[in-house]
């Protein structure tokens, strides 16, 4: 799976890091964005969850095949 994130929808809270902290990390603003080697797919059970707890939904997975 995919998963990119809306930095231009984006309001930093920081949930998308306490959920999936082997994905996601927040850059030196606080916003979040993908940890290095995570913009090919990914294979993270908490990519759902953390995706749902964007309260923003600036995090979008896309299903692969």
């Amino acid at each position: 799976m995919r998963v990119t994130v809306d930095t231009d929808v984006c309001i930093g809270a920081g949930q998308c890091v306490l959920t999936a902290p082997k994905v996601f990390t927040q850059d030196d603003d606080g916003f979040g964005e993908l940890l290095a080697g995570c913009a090919e797919p990914v294979d993270d059970p908490l990519l759902r969850e953390a995706a749902r707890a964007c309260p923003v939904r600036a995090i979008t997975l896309h299903e692969e095949g």
